[in-house]
């Protein structure tokens, strides 16, 4: 059998791997994105993910050169204020709320809010109509042998493919990162999140909305109108013991539970999906490339999701790769190139990752006399116009 030859493998095609091949087919190599599982792109069909993407500016920037944002536009619903709620009070009412306005620093939103089952629709799409990519659902990568001019990369339909970069966007349990030797480390919580989407009769008006209690932020992000109504995105983090109790409670128990977190700030909600579970936690690898290998995404770090920062985070990666590859593509996947992607996004990665992890256990704390402290804190914070300015920045994706 002869080896097939591409530029790129991209071994993981979620919303990170989808993005990546589109970024650098666009660029014009040659790329060959695998997943061994086929991308559920329908809403409510078994295994869709629920959980929705808030692309920041710098994000939407690299999907527009992507060719990808065209696309993705009429279905996003854009984030204007980034609004945080501190209801860690006795009772479970609101005693702090202050709002984080994107026109403070910008005349543009502070992102797109999107869901993910629907950025796999378009995103496939988009990859069927572009003649450097080739993307192969349902196929996984099963070996990696890389050498100083190129990597070998085995699938799982028993083809080799030869490439001078592979990307490991495969997620948090990596197997090319396992192939090529790196370490993580991983901070567990205890935690768990329950996604699903919501209606409400007062209309979110374009703002993201974190609620503070304990046990994790309940943060409604906003969605286009579903079924005529106002809707938002839901991700509700808890221990891990009452995200299984709540998600095994019948709807109008459960719709109890979720309208008295929320505060009742959007009206009463309305459950409009079913509930799907993730596991929190933080990771980070010790490096973020080997050998003709670069790590993006969660094969890179994990964070809590807090701030929008994820998937954000991961396309930061993406678009460090893609500058370094267009700038000097004739040493595509060489080892200066790579150790100049780790030492542009590692320190980074590394402070945000740390960063978030201390945002994460500060909404976690249950004693009351903390909780008061959290409190004070986000009102000192926001009082100081410039440390406001300053953390919105920040939040964007600005370099401190």
């Amino acid at each position: 059998m002869v080896d097939e030859r591409v530029d790129i493998v991209i071994s993981g095609g979620g919303v990170a791997g989808l993005t990546a091949a589109a970024v650098f087919g666009r660029a014009g190599f040659s790329v060959l994105c695998v997943d061994p599982a086929p991308p559920v792109t329908a809403r409510d069909a078994e295994g869709s993910d629920l959980r929705t993407t808030a692309f920041l500016q710098p994000a939407q920037a690299l999907l527009a050169r992507a060719g990808l944002w065209e696309r993705l536009e009429p279905h996003a619903a854009p984030l204007r204020i980034m609004r945080v709620v501190d209801a860690g009070g006795v009772e479970p009412v609101p005693r702090i709320v202050k709002d984080f306005d994107a026109s403070e620093i910008s005349d543009r939103p502070f992102g797109w809010n999107l869901p993910n089952w629907l950025l796999r629709r378009e995103m496939v799409a988009h990859l069927e109509g572009m003649a450097t990519v080739t993307f192969r659902p349902g196929t996984a990568t099963t070996s990696l042998f890389t050498r100083e001019a190129e990597a070998r990369v085995g699938l799982s339909d028993g083809s080799r493919v030869r490439a001078r970069l592979v990307i490991a966007a495969d997620g948090r349990a990596s197997p090319i990162r396992e192939a090529a030797g790196i370490a993580v480390r991983t901070t567990r919580y205890g935690q768990k999140a329950l996604a699903f989407a919501v209606t409400h009769p007062i209309p979110h008006e374009n703002v993201s909305t974190e609620i503070h209690r304990s046990g994790g932020p309940f943060t409604l992000v906003p969605l286009p109108d579903f079924e005529g109504l106002p809707s938002s995105a839901v991700v509700w983090m808890e221990a891990g013991p009452e995200v299984a109790r709540l998600a095994a409670l019948p709807v109008c128990d459960f719709e109890a539970a979720m309208n008295a977190r929320s505060c009742h700030l959007l009206g009463p909600l309305t459950l409009a999906s079913r509930r799907t579970v993730w596991p929190i936690i933080s990771q980070i690898a010790d490096r973020m490339y080997a050998e003709r290998v670069a790590l993006v995404a969660e094969a890179a770090h994990v964070v809590p999701p807090i701030g929008a920062q994820g998937l954000n985070m991961s396309l930061a990666d993406m678009r460090v790769l893609a500058d370094l590859a267009e700038a000097a593509p004739d040493r595509l996947g060489e080892r200066a190139m790579l150790e100049t992607y780790h030492r542009k996004r590692h320190w980074e990665v590394v402070a945000r990752v740390r960063g978030i992890d201390l945002l994460n256990r500060a909404s976690m704390i249950a004693a009351q006399p903390l909780r008061d402290a959290r409190a004070q804190a986000l009102n000192a914070l926001y009082s100081l116009a410039p440390v406001r300015k300053t953390l919105m920045q920040m939040g964007l994706g600005a370099r401190g």
